[in-house]
């Protein structure tokens, strides 16, 4: 038998809490032009105090079940991609597991900052592709929002919190071939460790014993960003033997929109094709891609058998592409 993965099922989760660009300059010296001229960013949301990513997750993994039609029951494993543990140990994956009642199966964390939860995609969609299990829950989820220093009008403007999720189900795809094979086409993976320093957490509990703060160069991350997305979406398109005319949506990573734009120019692909949700969620890292996707499955723009290609990049540098035929 030959199995490929299949969304089943999409949700997620953002917190009450809407912070917007007017009340941020309150806070800090900017404004709602500056921030938005530069970023795309008019609004964010902001866990509550006591709201814990296990929280986020968990919200997003029940919706993500009632729309697969599943329960945790069923479920193989759950993966959690996240940069904002609940505690250092042990995974926040295992207390999502406890709160959905699922008692058996594996879980655990992946950490891949804004491309984790792709990295995640990754991961689940081998396990089913091997036969290892058949139903997996994969979950993006982020409070940014407890990293930040809220005194650095350069980084604190960018980020949000939010979850989202998808159910991947392993589907027989033997006999099939061409625009017939639904399902995760391919995943694509990098990480280049040399550009540590310019985008970082300065905290650990194996150097300072501290949570850290956020630190970023803008100007180099937007540089290698637009380079290699570009090139890891070519990367997937070659290797299913598509071209860029072939992609009905791209489902980017929210950074920032100058980069969801330079990507798409790079690519020759109208903004329409382009599904943006970081003027209102800003960067939710590992969540961002899931909250948009699930936006747009919910909303009808993501129909059966069109290609979705999902592309994300984050420190480490990593970056990955997906590519689904939903």
């Amino acid at each position: 038998m030959k199995f490929r993965s299949v969304i089943a099922g999409c949700g997620s989760y953002l917190p009450e809490r809407i912070l917007t660009n007017d009340e941020l300059s309150t806070k800090v010296e900017t404004t709602d032009e500056w921030i938005a001229s530069r970023t795309g960013i008019r609004q964010r949301h902001i866990a509550a105090e006591g709201e814990l990513t296990s929280d986020l997750a968990y919200q997003a993994a029940l919706k993500a079940l009632e729309h697969a039609g599943k329960t945790a029951d069923d479920l193989d494993m759950v993966i959690l991609g996240t940069t904002t543990p609940d505690q250092t140990f042990p995974a926040t994956a295992t207390r999502v597991q406890a709160m959905l009642g699922m008692t058996r199966g594996i879980a655990f964390d992946l950490q891949a900052v804004c491309s984790g939860f792709i990295f995640s995609l990754s991961v689940a969609d081998n396990f089913i592709r091997t036969g290892q299990a058949k139903t997996v829950l994969v979950i993006g989820a982020e409070t940014f929002s407890r990293i930040l220093d809220w005194e650095d009008r350069t980084t604190c403007v960018l980020f949000g919190d939010g979850a989202g999720a998808v159910i991947l189900e392993a589907a027989d795809t033997s006999g099939v071939d061409g625009e017939g094979e639904r399902g995760i086409l391919s995943t694509h993976l990098h990480s280049d460790g040399r550009f540590n320093d310019i985008l970082y957490v300065d905290g650990g509990p194996s150097s300072t014993q501290t949570v850290g703060r956020v630190h970023m160069a803008g100007r180099e991350v937007f540089r290698h960003a637009v380079v290699n997305l570009a090139g890891v979406v070519d990367e997937a398109l070659t290797a299913n033997g598509l071209s860029r005319t072939d992609i009905d949506w791209l489902v980017p990573h929210q950074a920032n929109k100058r980069i969801l734009d330079g990507t798409a120019r790079k690519l020759g692909l109208a903004e329409d094709h382009v599904v943006v949700t970081v003027d209102r969620h800003a960067n939710t890292s590992a969540a961002s891609i899931p909250l948009a996707l699930d936006e747009a499955v919910r909303d009808g723009r993501i129909r059966p058998g069109q290609l979705v290609l999902m592309e994300a990049m984050g420190g480490g540098l990593t970056w990955g592409a997906a590519l689904v035929r939903w």
